[in-house]
C-alpha cells in the first residue's frame, strides 16, 4: 500500500473522513471539504456529479484508485466517494501526488 493510501487509513482512524456520496457533497456544498477521493471505477454519473460540484467549489478531485483499494485502505464497504475534511492531511496528500 502507498503513502496516499495510508493517509486515507490515518483520515479515517482520526474522523477526518467523510464517506458515501451525498455525506460528501453535503459537506462539500457547506465548504468543510479540502479534497475529495473518487473511486476509479465510481460510475459515470456519480463521477460526473462529484467533479462538477467539486470545480464549483474549487477543491481538488483524486481519481487514481479503485474502490478495493479504498475499501482497504479506510475500513469502508465500497467507498466510491470520499472526502478529507482536515487541511494538513489534505495537503500532504497532494504534495505526494505531485511528487
Amino acid at each position: 500500500m502507498d503513502k496516499i493510501l495510508n493517509y486515507l487509513g490515518l483520515a479515517r482512524r482520526s474522523r477526518h473522513l467523510i464517506a458515501g456520496t451525498d455525506s460528501t457533497i453535503t459537506a462539500l456544498q457547506n465548504n468543510k471539504l479540502h479534497l475529495i477521493v473518487l473511486a476509479s471505477d465510481a460510475s459515470l454519473s456519480t463521477k460526473d456529479k462529484v467533479i462538477k460540484k467539486a470545480f464549483f467549489y474549487k477543491v481538488p478531485v483524486l481519481d487514481i484508485y479503485n474502490i478495493s483499494s479504498i475499501s482497504q485502505a479506510t475500513g469502508i464497504k465500497n467507498p466510491v466517494v470520499c472526502g478529507i475534511d482536515d487541511l494538513g492531511l489534505a495537503k500532504a496528500i497532494l504534495e505526494i501526488k505531485e511528487s
